[in-house]
């Protein structure tokens, strides 16, 4: 008899829910001190934290220099409103289609799953041990459904919150920017820590009611019950997918079209009132980068968190029914939350920020910290959690695994995703000699640009892969395939603080907005673009995690999925394999063409009608009319809900497809061939595209001679630089964060159905 966890049951039921409640909480108390911060005209500002440190007592620039305060405030709080209505139209016209996709999904699921048996009522053997019975398969099908469902509604959920809080914080943060760079920042990060803290608690705490609430039919039956749990990581993923395509065309057609005739056709700020196109791409931001990224980091969580529980209910914590052990994976994920409130206090409370340099050290400090810390805590989780010896399922037999290995594990996953989000860093930030090289390039036009841009991109995928690769020998080498589901919860263990600083990004883009179509003074354009630059790397940074998780459970759920479907060995000489292997890693070329075609095709339309504005409107350039926002914000929302379609059906339709007509073998090799390539693809597409936003951002600033020399604004080499920047738009925005849903979203759902493939799967080859 293999010993049980140290930590007792009724202790973990007691912890988890606590943690995430914990989570909830903590977002909330963020949230109260950033709405402190008043737009409105009955009281100038007040401050983002409380006493004189943060600002009760300071007095504003404006007041300095004899500006009317509350106009200022007055026209922050119409344009937030604009943004902030943009945003949800967009939203809630998004959801409507993704609501009838998911109605009609959940039929397929309950459908296919329900046949394995022919809709049988009765107790059938189970998969992994033919001596016990098992709840029968269309159980496993209503309830899969139900998970997905839920899943699905808590993926839009997370999207929706975090376009909310974003599009609150954005004017406040222009506003707090009047008295400081660092009041600024600690509201926009306050902000982001609101959507880190409220997507990973929610998370957790959907997953675990979901499991126990399972439980009450299944009882002793876990392997059927976390077979079914993996319908709320394809619910989640499923999207996810819409939700990053949607965002990420809509984003960038109001972006490329805003640039490419404010900046280099008529010459005008980013961000100026007079462009046509400005609303629709602070909207973007938050549909984009907010909605978008927290839907997708949502469902690496629960994919990875599914991953785990199906590979440990197969093993000892499963057959001995160790509730505690069986739940090490939402026990990591608690102390995560924990770790992470400690960390986010260093940003906000224990240091001040008073020098713009400071910005990005301390967001870099926030990953160096919870991974500091979260070592500790993944220590106390493995001790506590896990018996010293148990076994873990590798393909047919039992794996004796100790629980230190199980800590080397995680821990491998962790420091893998510090070290990927370094090198993004290096590759992407404009501190680094990468980035100033490509800056460089611009002397020469904007071809050389590109060369340049290309060669990073293509360079920065080396360590990264490196990476991955050593967490993946490690962690398998030690707990098989459980080892690698448990490697990317590590990395995704710090989610919180992740998404904060993520989020941070986009609330300072939309801040600097807001600055400049306010008429704000240069001083404050300034502070909010430093905030601005910083949020950028940490935006490729975040980008980074959220793809070498991806490419971690991608593979976990991989090894499931086989295991499942029954195939001993993926037998790559075989010639059913090599054909899957050759279309699967050619669907991220097949996908990556649809969303960028998508873009270039919005973006054309965008330029087009703010093209006809400058040319329609007397007075437009002279700033006496109002531009027509209104029908920008239509073509960027009609074409994104349009295009983000064919995409969508490639990805989830593929697994089907292959499944149903060639069998497991051959979706292995699919699923095989879209992971290895896909990740390549997502890392160069994704730093290619922020190197070129940062070199245009470095000559902007000007703050080194060597900038200096390049710039200033409209010159040669910064029109060179605003190309490469638009060209990595869809890049950086569009096709390389959906490749990461890509490949976890074809093996989640290949994992949902292995059950319906493993059956009546392979007709093709059945009949030949």
């Amino acid at each position: 008899m293999v010993a049980s966890a140290f930590l007792p049951e009724l202790w973990t039921e007691i912890l988890i829910p606590v943690c995430a409640v914990v989570g909830i909480v903590f977002s909330l108390f963020q949230w109260f001190i950033v709405s402190r911060v008043k737009v409105s005209g009955d009281q100038g500002a007040s401050s983002s934290s409380g006493g004189a440190k943060n600002g009760y007592d300071d007095y504003l620039i404006e007041e300095e220099e004899g500006v009317n305060d509350q106009s200022v405030v007055a026209k922050c709080a119409e344009i937030q409103t604009a943004i902030s209505e943009g945003a949800t139209s967009f939203l809630f016209t998004e959801y409507q289609y993704v609501g009838v996709f998911m109605v009609f999904f959940a039929a397929i699921i309950f459908v296919f799953l329900g046949s394995v048996e022919g809709f049988s009522t009765e107790s059938k053997p189970c998969t992994y041990d033919s001596t016990k019975t098992c709840k029968p398969a269309l159980a496993t099908a209503a309830f899969s459904t139900i998970a997905f469902i839920l899943g699905a509604v808590t993926s839009v959920l997370s999207g929706f919150l975090g376009m909310k809080i974003a599009t609150y914080a954005n004017a406040r943060t222009t506003l707090e920017a009047r008295k400081g760079v660092g009041k600024a920042f600690i509201v926009a990060f306050r902000s982001g820590a609101v959507m880190g803290f409220l997507l990973a608690a929610s998370g957790l705490l959907v997953l675990y009611i979901t499991i126990n609430v399972f439980k009450i039919y299944y009882g002793d039956d876990w392997e059927g019950l976390f077979e079914a749990i993996t319908g709320y990581g394809l619910g989640g993923s499923s999207m996810a997918l819409f939700g990053r395509v949607g965002g990420g065309i809509y984003t960038k057609a109001a972006d490329v079209g805003a640039d490419l005739v404010g900046k280099i056709e008529r010459n005008i700020p980013e961000d100026d009132p007079r462009n046509p196109a400005v609303i629709a791409d602070n909207v973007g931001d938050n549909v984009g980068d907010i909605a978008g990224m927290g839907s997708d980091l949502f469902g690496s969580y629960a994919e990875a968190s599914c991953a785990a529980l199906v590979v440990a209910s197969i093993s000892s914590f499963g057959i001995n029914h160790d509730f505690t052990a069986m739940c090490y994976p939402l026990l990591i994920s608690s102390m995560g939350i924990l770790v992470c409130l400690i960390t986010t206090l260093f940003a906000t409370d224990f240091f001040e920020i008073k020098a713009v340099k400071e910005i990005e050290p301390a967001l870099k400090n926030q990953l160096i910290i919870s991974t500091a810390i979260m070592t500790v805590g993944i220590a106390v989780v493995s001790w506590v959690g896990l018996p010293s010896s148990f076994t873990i399922f590798n393909f047919g037999t039992q794996k004796v695994v100790q629980n230190w290995q199980l800590f080397l594990c995680v821990c491998v996953g962790l420091w893998a995703g510090l070290i990927i989000g370094f090198v993004t860093e290096y590759y992407t930030s404009n501190a680094y000699s990468p980035v100033q090289d490509v800056a460089d390039s611009c002397r020469t036009g904007a071809a050389t640009n590109v060369i340049f841009g290309l060669a990073l991109g293509y360079k920065s995928v080396i360590i990264p892969i490196f990476a991955i690769a050593i967490s993946i020998f490690v962690s398998f080498s030690f707990a098989a395939m459980y080892g690698v589901a448990v490697a990317a919860l590590g990395m995704l263990s710090t989610i919180a603080t992740g998404l904060a600083i993520d989020a941070y990004g986009p609330i300072s883009d939309n801040a600097g907005g807001i600055a400049e179509m306010a008429g704000m003074s240069h001083r404050i354009r300034e502070r909010t673009d430093a905030l601005d630059a910083a949020g950028n790397t940490t935006a490729a940074i975040g980008k980074g995690f959220a793809i070498g998780s991806a490419a971690l459970v991608s593979l976990a759920l991989f090894g499931a999925f086989v295991s499942r479907a029954g195939v001993h060995t993926v037998d790559v000489l075989t010639p059913k394999v090599i054909i899957g292997l050759l279309v699967g890693a050619m669907l991220p070329y097949w996908f990556s063409a649809m969303t960028m075609k998508s873009v270039g095709s919005a973006a054309l339309k965008m330029v087009e009608e703010v093209r006809r504005q400058f040319n329609t409107i007397p007075g437009l350039m002279e700033g006496t009319a109002k531009p027509d926002y209104a029908t920008c914000v239509k073509i960027s929302t009609d074409a994104s809900i349009k295009e983000m379609i064919p995409p969508g059906c490639l990805v989830m339709l593929t697994p089907l497809i292959v499944g149903f007509f060639f069998g497991v073998e051959t979706l292995s090799g699919v699923l095989a061939g879209s992971l290895v390539s896909g990740v390549q693809i997502a890392i160069s597409a994704s730093n290619t595209g922020g190197a070129w936003d940062n070199a245009k951002k470095y000559i902007e600033a000007g703050v080194s001679e060597h900038a200096k020399s390049l710039g200033p604004k409209g010159s040669e080499p910064h029109k060179a630089a605003v190309i490469g920047d638009t060209i990595g738009d869809p890049l950086k925005d569009t096709s390389g964060p959906s490749l990461n849903i890509l490949i976890k979203l074809m093996a989640v759902e290949s994992l949902v159905f292995a059950p319906f493939f493993a059956t009546h799967g392979g007709i093709l080859f059945k009949y030949l």
